[in-house]
């Protein structure tokens, strides 16, 4: 049974810096694709980012692109995720999710998903 939690979000001002980590347990996720996505108020959940198993290759959503920064440590079974230049369009539950195989952008390709944490932007 895979476990992930995520851990790190909060409120941050406009501008500021955040970091979520997710950590993995029951199994080594060292085979397994890591992805974040979220959910901002009253929205659908979509793509933020993903890296390949090995962390060489990452995808990011165009919205995130040059601000954030995902990144996994397969000693500490743990995906990353460094926030900056945070706007208020970026406040959302974000989740971390995992995958068997090669990375995805869409959710439905991941079957197991953490449980959320809150991200608050204020202007």
């Amino acid at each position: 049974q895979v476990q992930l939690v995520e851990s790190g979000g909060g409120l941050v001002q406009a501008g500021g810096s955040l970091r979520l980590s997710c950590a993995a347990s029951g199994r080594t996720m060292s085979d397994c694709a890591m992805a974040w996505f979220r959910q901002p108020p009253g929205r659908e959940r979509e793509f933020v980012a993903a890296i390949s198993w090995g962390g060489k290759t990452t995808d990011y959503a165009d919205s995130v692109k040059g601000r954030f920064t995902i990144s996994r440590d397969n000693t500490k079974n743990t995906v990353y995720l460094q926030m900056s230049g945070l706007k208020p369009e970026d406040t959302a539950v974000y989740y971390c999710a995992a995958r068997e195989g090669p990375r995805r952008p869409g959710a439905k390709s991941y079957p197991y998903w953490g449980q959320g944490t809150q991200v608050t932007v204020s202007s």
